[in-house]
């Protein structure tokens, strides 16, 4: 193994705790995730002793395996070794090449750590004594085929290398090597190749080698559905051409089999391998010998072409279904996102950071920390409360701690443990939580009393405009569309917030819910904060009802007042089914016939007087609210069920997190990051909020990047002239837009992904990962640099929010942000107007347990126990060591999500699928992960059967029964009498004297027990 590990480091594979991205490994015991270059998924090695077991596929976001394969193929990770002897020499000669400090540049410190940050490949000629070229790796027989102007592009591309050496070779904290060392001259590159046979390829010659694919697209208002594709099937055949039809998966296969069917197209199913001899075949024989003309296979092609010389016309789902991309996701999650596991997740928790323990208060998180007390090694939380004192709580007590929101963490109130000033910050808050929870009984009373509109739903329709959405669904984009459907056709009035992270589909849930209104014939305001995503969201909703019945309009500074008025006029008398528009649809012309849905894209952006209205509008007409980051407030209120809450945390396939930077704000960093955006052809945004300067900004960036062709938007022009500079830029006739905070929402434009933001440092949490994500909203790897002053200037909330930005950088992070905000401004009281109060105290998770609580007891007539706010949880103590060994997980963090995993769970279920999620990543279960697991499973019973304390060590076990525990009096008294081994212990605890040395021993001697004093089935909940 310790060779392997060798092996892998050299080839420039990196270890890590979990398998992510390419170029990574991790090992564990018998276990090896390795997720090689080149490869499209990681695979797990499973071996046994010396040999490998299995190898299987997985999928690097659930880490579960997918399917098994018979081989690997394993390329280097790296174009340079990643060793102790690399890193040395590298320093060695970055000192003989650069002058000046070097200890000022990250890579050279990083390479004194081991590390090869990014970039490294641009300093290849230190870390090797020579550099090969291609001739290098050419066959003494190959023939070099060149396309295109290949020596002017050459000579381009080494100019433009040159012109940026000659902008930053005097950086000094990032030196850079002359292009000479780096690439090869033209000149030396054309003598090196001068050995060999080469054909220039001109464009005419390469476009008579292919052509395009033939319009195919699928209609699936016509019949039959493939008739374009039938067509083109004939006509390759008279062509002696065989058409192969590509699609992704098995399952798609089956699936277009189907359709081809249905369309009368005769096909044959074939293997990748097999087309060359199909082929060479129908070319011999003749079309009418090689029937079919059309086969069907799995293939990673993306792109269809026609190939006359090759025999074939190859196409693609792409051009089947140009305006229906269905995505396949390899492992795809089936379960939606659980909402409260996102609150009460710890794998965030730093050192320092404070969590509550529901019986000790407000404490410092210091690590985890192996103990033997007695029982065999045990992991535990190490806390510190004020005065210094320490708690270790051991991992399978995990429930009882949760993160603390609720303001600032390090001015958190730590509790003194074993005082009074816990119980009475609790009682304290559990009185404000039950006169909460009775305001909120009220106002549950006054919603389930008001009748709304029953929507009807003609499933057949709805299935058809379903149809128009370019892409699958993901899980949670399911679950929320179902639930919006299902509140708008219930009868009672919908108040629900969406929240997903920008690009994750709220504008679908928004559609369909629009579509569901109009087909019965009510009319949809759709509320924009900014004129731009008016814009937006006009032509997304134009183009989804394209072919269907329905009239929309916008209301905004793009119309004129003309528009205006014609628009309001067919609104008024019921002309109008649709109307899009700003805060003018909240101003008294605003007349509805017949209004049945408001859509709110980003409630927090509207004033106070805004939100009044909408208050009132609320309790007549089903109200849906889309946000990506929502504020304490609205998150607090639908945390509780004041408001109806989904969340859209899945990410679309294929999109990557946008790296995000926090720079020195300097003219260099401005023209590398904005260059390298238009080398690939893309389109930047550059925010400077500050229209009086804009001017300056310009010239400044003209005469720093003159190749860019720059566009200026900002809320102070004209509503033309800002309405034709944004087509341009959508339309790519402007690749960089200097902008203002303009752009917040509602901008798409997926070959934006490059964002500079000066001044990020004024900006709020919500704010900056709004204008993040403008970017990243295709497969390309987007950047944010986040420009500031010198980080002294700055102020310390500022370097928070810059601090819990670029720590976000995981896709579908705006649900962590709000609670990061939650954190920053404090969480305040859910109906109240202040931003402190007991919250502050209990923190935000423990606070809206005991508001649970309450509004329960008042439900069932019962008065809230102020003594016991929380509902109590089964002390459990097996005294046998109950953890995750640290050889079976090795990372600190993932030991600690799963801790809080097994510890969130609530049925039998929830625990079974993490054993097999545990066994899958990890291998076989160690008897201390088992005694974990079973801590867990007797936790979610006991709580069912109210049982207090449960005490199994070697010699005998005790349980304690609270309450209202179902304790048969006559059939305790029967085990009494008829078994010596059992006895009470007061009124409250059995106890029975029975030697059990293994864990199952004492499981079973605790099945007893429940099965002779319960009242109910000890079965598990």
């Amino acid at each position: 193994m310790d060779r392997l590990r060798q092996q892998l480091q050299t080839a420039g594979y990196s270890p890590v705790g979990q398998v992510f991205s390419p170029s990574e490994y991790a090992i564990r015991g018998g276990l090896i995730d390795l997720y090689p270059m080149g490869s499209s998924l990681p695979y797990r090695i499973e071996l046994f002793d010396d040999e490998i077991a299995s190898i299987r596929v997985f999928d690097p976001e659930s880490q579960r395996s997918v399917h098994p394969v018979r081989e690997v193929r394993i390329l280097p990770g790296r174009e340079y070794p990643r060793d102790a002897e690399s890193a040395s020499r590298l320093r060695n000669r970055w000192r003989e090449t650069f002058e000046g400090d070097p200890s000022r540049c990250s890579l050279y410190k990083d390479a004194g750590n081991g590390l090869f940050g990014p970039g490294i490949e641009y300093y290849l000629p230190l870390l090797f004594d020579e550099l090969a070229d291609l001739s290098a790796y050419l066959h003494p027989d190959a023939q070099i085929l060149l396309v295109g102007d290949v020596q002017s592009n050459f000579e381009q591309t080494f100019s433009e290398v040159k012109t940026r050496w000659e902008f930053l070779r005097h950086d000094i904290e990032r030196p850079v090597l002359p292009p000479e060392d780096i690439l090869v001259p033209v000149p030396r590159f054309n003598q090196a190749l001068s050995g060999w046979g080469q054909t220039l390829l001109s464009e005419a010659r390469e476009q008579t080698l292919t052509q395009t694919a033939p319009d195919v697209r699928a209609d699936r208002q016509a019949t039959p559905v493939l008739a374009r594709l039938q067509l083109a099937v004939a006509e390759a055949a008279n062509e002696n051409l065989v058409t192969v039809v590509c699609v992704d998966t098995d399952g798609r296969r089956e699936t277009l089999a189907e359709m081809l069917e249905g369309s009368g197209i005769h096909f044959d199913r074939c293997e990748l391998t097999e087309i060359p001899g199909l082929l060479k075949k129908t070319n011999t024989a003749g079309s009418q010998a090689a029937e079919p003309s059309c086969l069907l296979t799995v293939s990673p092609f993306h792109q269809g072409f026609k190939a006359p010389a090759l025999g074939l016309v190859l196409i693609t789902e792409f051009e089947l279904f140009a305006d229906l991309q269905r995505r396949q996701r390899h492992g795809q999650r089936v379960k939606q996102t659980n909402v409260e596991a996102i609150i009460r997740d710890l794998s965030e928790l730093k050192i320092n950071d404070p969590v509550v323990h529901l019986q000790h208060g407000v404490g410092r998180y210091q690590g985890l920390i192996n103990m033997d007390l007695g029982d065999g090694p045990n992991e535990f939380l190490h806390l510190v409360y004020a005065e210094n004192a320490l708690l270790y709580v051991p991992v399978a007590q995990l429930h009882l701690i949760s993160r603390y929101s609720g303001s600032d963490p390090d001015s958190a109130p730590l509790h003194r443990l074993g005082g009074g000033q816990w119980e009475k910050a609790k009682t304290k808050a559990a009185k404000q939580a039950k006169d909460t929870a009775a305001e909120l009984l009220n106002l549950y009373a006054r919603r389930a009393a008001r009748e709304g509109h029953a929507f009807a739903f003609q499933a057949s329709d709805y299935e058809r405009f379903a149809d128009g959405f370019g892409f699958e669904e993901t899980p949670d984009q399911l679950a929320t569309i179902h639930a919006v459907v299902q509140d708008m056709i219930s009868g009672k009035p919908m108040d629900r917030l969406v929240c997903g992270d920008v690009g994750f589909g709220k504008t679908e849930v928004a559609l369909r819910a629009a579509f569901v209104a109009v087909m019965d014939g009510k009319q949809v305001a759709v509320l924009c904060p900014t004129t731009l995503l008016a814009e937006q969201h006009f032509q997304t909703f134009q183009d989804r009802f394209s072919s269907w019945p329905v009239k929309l309009a916008e209301l905004s500074r793009f119309k004129s007042g003309k528009e205006v008025n014609e628009s309001l006029e067919e609104l008024a008398e019921g002309r109008l089914d649709i109307v899009i528009g700003t805060h003018q649809l909240l101003s008294a012309r605003t007349q509805f016939n017949r209004l049945g849905l408001i859509i709110i894209d980003e409630e927090h952006r509207f004033g106070v007087r805004q939100k009044e209205v909408l208050k009132t509008l609320r309790a007549e007409v089903d109200v849906l609210t889309l946000t990506a980051t929502p504020i304490p407030r609205t998150l607090a209120m639908s945390m509780e069920g004041i408001r109806d809450f989904s969340i859209i945390a899945t990410a679309p396939q294929k999109r990557l997190a946008i790296k995000t930077m926090v720079r020195q704000d300097s003219d260099s960093t401005v023209r590398e990051a904005l260059l390298r955006e238009l080398r690939r052809g893309g389109q930047a945004y550059v925010l400077h909020n500050q229209v009086e300067t804009m001017q300056h900004r310009v010239e400044m960036l003209r005469a720093l990047l003159p190749e860019a062709r720059i566009g200026v938007a900002h809320g102070q022009l004209p509503e033309r002239e800002l309405e034709q500079v944004m087509r341009d830029f959508n339309q790519q006739r402007i690749n960089v837009l200097l902008c203002t905070t303009i752009i917040e929402t509602g901008i798409d434009v997926p070959t934006a992904n490059t964002i500079v933001i000066y001044r990020a440092d004024r900006f709020g949490l919500a704010q900056l990962h709004q204008l993040r994500g403008r970017v990243g909203r295709s497969h390309h790897q987007a950047y944010a640099y986040l420009l500031v002053p010198d980080e002294e200037s700055i102020t310390r909330d500022a370097k928070k929010r810059l601090e819990a930005i670029t720590s976000m950088e995981e896709l579908g992070s705006g649900f962590f942000l709000a609670m990061h905000d939650l954190e920053i401004r404090g969480a305040g009281q859910v109906l109240g107007d202040s931003q402190s109060g007991n919250m502050t105290e209990v923190g935000f998770q423990l606070y809206a347990d005991m508001l649970q609580e309450a509004v329960s007891a008042l439900k069932a007539g019962r008065e809230p126990d102020l003594d016991t706010p929380v509902t109590s949880v089964t002390e459990i103590q097996l005294h046998l060591p109950a953890l995750l060994p640290q050889d079976y997980c090795q990372d600190i963090r993932e030991r600690l999500s799963l801790y809080k995993r097994m510890a969130s769970a609530t049925t039998q279920e929830d625990l079974s699928d993490l054993q097999e999620e545990l066994i899958d990543r990890f291998g076989k279960l160690p008897d201390p992960a088992k005694a974990l697991l079973e801590t867990h499973r007797l936790r979610i019973r006991c709580k069912a059967w109210n049982v207090i304390k449960i005490d199994a060590g070697p010699e005998r076990v005790a349980v304690q029964f609270g309450p209202n525990a179902p304790v048969n009096p006559a059939k305790v008294i029967k085990l009494i009498q008829t078994d010596s081994r059992f006895r009470l212990q007061g009124n409250d605890r059995l106890r029975a004297d029975i030697a059990s040395s293994k864990l199952p021993e004492r499981l079973a001697v605790l099945q007893t027990v429940f099965q002779q004093v319960l009242d109910s089935n000890p079965t598990s909940p």
